[in-house]
């Protein structure tokens, strides 16, 4: 156990390492085109091969790690601090408030997450620049990704609320806003970290599935997402099956992640 969870580790890790470096690990720029060499296969001057406008995929594979984990990651930030601003609002008021914020939560339940997110990113304009469609798809994972996390810090909130320090505190006459800094959302945050954690695979996923279908990230700006979408032409993969490079990186992150987050719910 302590094995794979330090290997998952230390794979995260090395993500993490050459997406932040990516400018001084690429031997090219991402968007460098080369016409006369589209479709190498693998080799010293490309290691992964090259596109169909002949960039080097080993150098889109770098920067699109740096995108989409900083992507994701940024969007679970958002996602958790949505919840927990409905969760605690709701379970701190009660009432007419939380039976409110519940029903907008059961609203964003009753739709799958993924094809309302899908639904969303095709009505909005298509033809962004790079970076503003980053920021679409960062702002769509993260304010439609969160109402499930919002029912569980409700109930973790409700349940501190009912425990004993509260009411002391309570009973002395403690202000609202000092009972919810320095006593509930202290005790929170291992609930809020989970959930986090839970959100980073699921947004991979969600951005990933945008990119194939060209309602992610766009050109020539590049991400797991579209860098997958190589995978869906006819017969791509057994003409050059080096264009599954990016499929494993996301499947190893995704497994990495997972027995991370197993590791901290059983030593928990």
């Amino acid at each position: 156990m302590r094995v794979r969870s330090a290997a998952a580790a230390a794979l995260l890790i090395l993500l993490l390492v050459t997406a932040i470096g990516a400018d001084w690990i690429s031997p090219l720029p991402y968007k460098q085109q080369n016409r006369e060499e589209a479709r190498q296969s693998p080799g010293p001057a490309h290691w992964l091969g090259s596109d169909d406008l002949g960039r080097d995929l080993w150098s889109r594979l770098l920067y699109g790690t740096r995108v989409s984990l900083l992507l994701a990651g940024a969007a679970a930030l958002l996602a958790t601090l949505i919840a927990a601003a409905v969760g605690v609002t709701a379970a701190y008021c009660g009432g007419y408030a939380d039976r409110l914020l519940m029903s907008l939560t059961d609203l964003f339940l009753s739709i799958p997450w993924l094809f309302l997110l899908l639904t969303v990113r095709a009505l909005l304009p298509l033809n962004t620049p790079p970076w503003e469609s980053v920021a679409i798809t960062f702002l769509l994972l993260g304010l439609l990704g969160w109402a499930g996390a919002a029912r569980l810090v409700r109930a973790s909130a409700l349940a501190r609320l009912a425990s004993p320090f509260a009411l002391q505190a309570h009973a002395a006459g403690i202000s609202p806003l000092r009972l919810l800094a320095l006593h509930l959302l202290p005790n929170l945050t291992p609930v809020l970290e989970a959930q986090f954690l839970l959100a980073l695979p699921a947004f991979l996923l969600g951005e990933a599935n945008l990119g194939m279908l060209g309602l992610g990230v766009s050109e020539p700006l590049p991400s797991w997402g579209n860098l997958l979408a190589e995978l869906t032409s006819p017969g791509a993969v057994a003409e050059a099956p080096w264009l599954i490079a990016p499929a494993v990186v996301v499947l190893l992150s995704l497994l990495a992640m997972h027995e991370l987050f197993e590791r901290s719910r059983r030593t928990a």
